[in-house]
């Protein structure tokens, strides 16, 4: 086959609240860009989609900076057509109704009311595609779950609600957000496959194992 195209988001998203403030998370992209990177050894031509991070770029990607959920959704549309859509970002679920344009006084009681708009659901909408679904949509998803049990849960329900093909969950109660190694659950609609912890460059390998051997599976009639 030719050298598939995949795209992947990674890192947060900021939404502004004014010039100095805003929302955001503590992902740090770290995972994102070692599955680019991965898949990219693997001589996937990738098309990373940023968010905010203080980490250099994978050689042999493509990268589109971005700051709000809108931006990437935009961008990730933009990149279509591709043949595998990985959702690694922690894609900020609520914007602000409206960015002020200066600087909000504390003594104000504007932020007690501080009014949120629902972002785009960008893992359900490329899901829901028609002529321009990628063959394979995977998802991740950074849950707080008190046993493997419950991650996996967790983990179909989201399959499910998002119409994706895969998810890749891991619990994110202690450092896996911000730190350099992780454990994942990759979970799809017949099996789950567990990843022990290790070096989040160990789990992307890994994973980038996965998902080119199933873009170079046959179609499934």
């Amino acid at each position: 086959m030719s050298a598939p195209h995949i795209i992947i988001t990674a890192g947060p998203t900021i939404e502004p609240i004014d010039p100095v403030r805003f929302l955001s998370n503590h992902s740090s992209g770290r995972q994102g860009y070692a599955l680019a990177a991965a898949l990219a050894a693997h001589g996937a031509r990738v098309t990373l989609v940023s968010g905010p991070v203080s980490i250099e770029p994978p050689a042999g990607a493509e990268l589109v900076k971005v700051q709000t959920a809108l931006e990437m959704r935009d961008a990730v549309m933009a990149a279509l057509p591709a043949d595998a859509y990985i959702g690694v970002a922690a894609v900020a679920d609520w914007r602000p109704a409206t960015r002020h344009a200066s600087k909000m006084k504390t003594d104000k009681a504007g932020f007690a009311s501080l009014q949120l708009v629902e972002n785009p659901d960008i893992l359900r909408e490329v899901s829901g595609l028609t002529d321009r679904r990628p063959r394979l949509v995977v998802g991740f998803a950074a849950e707080t779950a008190s046993d493997g049990g419950a991650l996996e849960a967790l983990a179909r329900a989201k399959l499910e609600r998002k119409g994706c093909d895969l998810i890749i969950a891991n619990d994110v109660s202690g450092d896996a957000m911000g730190g350099a190694e992780n454990s994942v659950l990759i979970v799809s609609r017949d099996e789950v496959k567990p990843i022990a912890r290790a070096h989040k460059d160990v789990i992307a390998a890994k994973l980038g194992d996965s998902v080119m051997a199933l873009l170079r599976a046959p179609l499934r009639r």
